[in-house]
């Protein structure tokens, strides 16, 4: 919430590139994050105005986003397409296309920071290996911040933050911090199997 300036913070500071959030303009902020939710919810209105609300980018941009999340073949054969009417919060996509689609919009903004919350949570497991690879692929300059419960979802992440009661209580790399053979993260790497895949 900090992070998009939802909350202002009582104390400390947000960073991006040395630049201080606050001094930010609100639009400027947010139009270098993108969020992929648990559950995305989709306003009403046109698929096309969801993907592209200040009217910034083409049809072919939003098509050539599109493809890349594999989701071109799937709105060319929606009734207008792009201007497809989307139900209120989206209903007529299923969890993991409603990720899709905002992934998409991720990809057109060229979004500097992607936070996934728990977008992993509620799709099977071909649709995470999809955003995974999608993450890999098309976010290698951006900073993307997951947020999971599934160990398996950040295993490929440069660093791991391990929080406990609100605590950050470990902060390193998946190899380091399973190396020495003890904590909380080799505990659940341990438990989850994936010490191997690590080390």
């Amino acid at each position: 919430m900090a992070l998009f300036r939802i909350n202002e913070l009582v104390s400390g500071r947000i960073l991006i590139d040395g630049v201080d959030i606050a001094t930010m303009p609100l639009r400027t902020l947010r139009s270098n994050l993108s969020i992929i939710p648990q559950s995305p919810v989709l306003f009403k209105g046109s698929l096309r105005a969801y993907m592209d609300p200040f009217d910034d980018f083409t049809d072919a941009d939003i098509w050539s986003a599109l493809e890349k999340v594999d989701m071109k073949s799937q709105v060319s054969a929606l009734e207008g397409q792009l201007a497809y009417e989307l139900s209120e919060n989206g209903e007529n996509f299923s969890v993991g296309e409603r990720q899709m689609l905002c992934m998409t919009r991720a990809l057109l903004n060229r979004s500097r920071i992607v936070v996934m919350d728990e977008a992993t949570a509620s799709i099977d497991h071909t649709t995470e290996k999809k955003l995974q690879e999608m993450i890999k692929r098309d976010f290698q300059n951006a900073t993307v911040l997951t947020i999971a419960h599934r160990l398996g979802t950040v295993l490929n992440s440069d660093r791991i933050m391990v929080l406990s009661d609100g605590y950050l209580v470990e902060f390193d790399s998946p190899r380091n911090l399973v190396k020495n053979g003890s904590g909380v993260f080799y505990e659940l790497a341990r438990e989850g199997g994936y010490l191997e895949k690590i080390l």
